[in-house]
């Protein structure tokens, strides 16, 4: 059994604990309005762009068709992985690295690479997978200009017949104690949403100067949009989780450090009597001698 000092040191070390914990979830908290706002600001217009591309592309013909849009045979394919560079958030980083190996036994057919952003991605992957670069220093000033350099490079690979296919696996932002892990596919761009069909698209559109210019700008414009959406999403995503999970950390340390208070003073307690019934016992002995 742990001695009353043991014990003091040990609620001393949790209540510390608390302290960070709760600082934590307060620059969480802070931070994740910031965040919050800025994808609930860029999500329908991306949503929106996005799907006025699909609605082209479903009515172009062969000969007016992106080369973003185009469908090869798979054998190459690029999965962007988003993640942060901290850890203590729960199953944050964690459930991302899991749905990128179930994404792993799913094409075990096709040699695939990985585009980490965040250290954590970087860190699961780079000693058994093909790291195709790393951006972990994205973090440090997020923009729209840094996001737009990365996913030129791999527009610009794509193109060139490096990669087949194109995917973004990150945390997708519902509220502050929900994520949703999403694998998005961002080339070749598809030209029929999944809840749609060819016929149920609204595809009257009259294009001024014309089709080829506006898709010209337009196509490459949503591909780097629907980039930086998923990592907006994965930073508020990552402050939510990292709220909860220091909310639920520092409850749980005060249960523990309540049980704890209770334990030594009945340890103390207990001690306190031994004293008194060898005082006792002394002093009677001392009377019968």
């Amino acid at each position: 059994m742990a001695n009353l000092k043991e014990i003091r040191g040990r609620i001393t070390s949790i209540s510390s604990t608390m302290q960070i914990t709760s600082a934590m979830k307060m620059v969480s908290a802070a931070k994740l309005k910031k965040a919050q706002d800025a994808i609930v600001m860029l999500r329908p217009y991306s949503e929106k762009l996005q799907e006025i591309i699909e609605n082209v592309s479903a009515a172009s013909d062969a000969e007016n068709i992106s080369e973003f849009a185009l469908e090869r045979e798979v054998k190459k394919v690029l999965f962007i992985t988003v993640t942060s560079n901290r850890g203590l958030a729960g199953a944050f980083n964690s459930s991302v690295i899991k749905e990128l190996n179930i994404q792993f036994s799913a094409n075990e057919n096709v040699e695939i690479e990985v585009l980490t952003v965040g250290k954590k991605a970087f860190d699961a992957v780079r000693r058994n997978k093909t790291v195709y670069e790393n951006h972990s220093s994205l973090f440090e000033n997020l923009s729209f200009d840094h996001v737009s350099n990365m996913t030129a490079k791999v527009m610009s690979d794509f193109k060139a017949g490096k990669f087949d296919k194109v995917y973004v696996v990150y945390n997708k932002f519902i509220n502050a104690a929900t994520q949703e892990v999403v694998t998005e596919q961002v080339l070749p761009i598809s030209s029929v949403s999944q809840d749609k069909t060819v016929s149920e698209i609204n595809v009257d559109y009259i294009f001024e100067p014309g089709r080829k210019e506006i898709l010209d700008v337009l196509i490459p414009k949503s591909i780097k949009t629907q980039i930086f959406k998923a990592i907006l999403d994965s930073v508020a995503s990552e402050h939510g989780a990292r709220m909860t999970a220091m909310h639920k950390a520092t409850d749980n340390a005060d249960a523990l450090r309540t049980d704890l208070r209770i334990f030594y003073n009945k340890a103390r307690q207990a001690a306190i009597t031994n004293e008194i019934l060898e005082i006792v016992s002394g002093a009677e002995a001392l009377k019968n001698s």
